[in-house]
């Protein structure tokens, strides 16, 4: 895999032109981990294709190999790189604590090992900072699959000799939970109904994957009205290895889609998600902006060069799909600094996902803060700043921020970034923002 710019690198650019031009959205970082955390049921070979170059792939891939997998770059029969995963010689239990302790999305891990080898032993999982992210409903789920789990210190052991069916019903839809459990029921004994499960595309995906691979697993119809997930477990020995093609990144195309909004100008998106994107499409449109979509060509076009019709709206709040995401509230904050008039946004996933707006202030933004609202009152001129990524999407939001702001902004600590953007400064650079990694 090819690594565009080192993780220690810092962004470097220069602000206040508009931006114009077409750039293809990568695959997707929140369908790609699970889906490779669900090749651990698979004792055999898989090809997944459209995995993004990002570091938190490379760290799932590690986790893989810790466990005895081959994990490798394969040419597909259409010339491009894809993924291929052979877990036939699987043996080791327990994951290597520099890896889990870089990503969060390592817990998944835990359903996909008790499915496979019926033990585990992880420590608490890392990643970004952004208010609490407790893993009870993980546990909690694997516990009614019949997992014993014990903890010492930092360490999570889980353990069964047989998981069996059940119902889980979660008191809220906790997308890693629902993997998790997922992953657990697919070789469990008898039937597993999960209730309130997360319904974000990222879980029809990995539903989709195994189902494919000859898992078990009801999900059309009720999925999106009702939360209900049905699994008939499976031996494993009925899963074969498959070639599977990931889809886009929806928090990618977002991304992008604000920054056209925050900067100017025309964008043009190919490879892009397009029923994933309602809520996003129709904050952007309700800011003055115009969004066209031609779903035959997977494209998506924005246009933000009338600066004088993009005004706030009054008031978004982030929830679970198919509402805002929490993912895009700050590239949602840049936008809203460039806008005309005030928008009031209330955070419902995270604790800490405001973690950006002080280094938005230094830049010049008017946001105040009041628990897990913010009111960012637009129209004000952001200055170049040197500025810090504190996590992946603040830290992304922050370089969109760079592009709208007069004179140079350097933000620092861009691993954050690469945790989930396979080259932005390559696709801005694509869309006439001067940019670059320094340092």
């Amino acid at each position: 895999m090819a690594h565009f710019g080192r993780s220690d690198a810092s962004i470097r650019m220069e602000g206040k032109r508009p931006l114009s031009g077409r750039i293809r959205i990568q695959g997707s970082k929140n369908a790609a981990l699970p889906i490779l955390a669900a090749c651990m049921l698979i004792p055999g070979k898989c090809v997944l294709r459209g995995c993004p170059d990002i570091t938190d792939i490379e760290c799932m891939c590690n986790l893989l190999k810790s466990t005895g997998a081959s994990v490798s770059t394969v040419c597909t029969d259409t010339d491009t790189e894809a993924i291929g995963i052979d877990t036939r010689s699987v043996r080791e239990h327990r994951l290597p604590e520099r890896y889990v302790s870089a990503m969060r999305s390592s817990v998944i891990m835990m359903g996909a090992m008790l499915g496979r080898l019926g033990e585990v032993c992880v420590n608490y999982p890392g990643g970004c900072v952004i208010g609490e992210r407790p893993i009870d409903l993980h546990l909690y789920g694997l516990e009614k699959l019949g997992a014993q789990i014990w903890i010492e210190g930092n360490h999570i052991h889980a353990y069964a000799d047989e998981l069996r069916g059940a119902v889980v019903d979660f008191p809220f839809p906790s997308v890693g939970a629902t993997q998790n459990v997922i992953l657990a029921a697919v070789t469990a004994q008898g039937t597993t109904v999960i209730k309130n499960a997360a319904k974000e595309p990222e879980i029809i995906e990995l539903c989709r994957f195994l189902n494919t691979a000859g898992a078990r697993i009801d999900y059309s119809g009720t999925l999106l009205k009702t939360g209900r997930i049905v699994i008939q477990g499976v031996e494993l020995s009925r899963l074969q290895g498959i070639v599977y093609d990931v889809i886009s990144d929806r928090i990618v195309a977002g991304t992008y889609l604000f920054a056209a909004l925050a900067a100017g100008g025309k964008v043009t998106l190919e490879n892009v998600p397009i029923g994933q994107l309602d809520s996003i499409c129709d904050t952007i449109k309700g800011m003055g902006a115009s969004v066209t979509v031609d779903a035959g060509r997977n494209e998506m076009a924005i246009d933000a060069c009338d600066r004088d019709r993009i005004v706030n709206v009054p008031y978004i709040e982030t929830d679970v799909y198919p509402d805002f995401p929490t993912d895009l509230q700050s590239p949602l904050l840049v936008a809203a600094c460039m806008a005309g008039g005030t928008l009031t946004v209330r955070e419902k996933i995270f604790s800490s996902r405001f973690r950006i707006v002080e280094e938005l202030r230094r830049m010049g933004a008017d946001i105040e803060v009041t628990g897990d609202t913010a009111v960012v009152t637009g129209g004000r001129e952001l200055e170049g700043r040197n500025v810090i990524a504190r996590e992946l999407r603040g830290g992304a939001a922050l370089v969109v921020a760079g592009l709208c702001a007069s004179g140079i902004t350097t933000v620092a600590d861009s691993g954050y970034i690469r945790r989930g953007y396979q080259d932005i400064v390559g696709d801005f650079a694509a869309l006439g923002a001067r940019i670059s990694y320094v340092g």
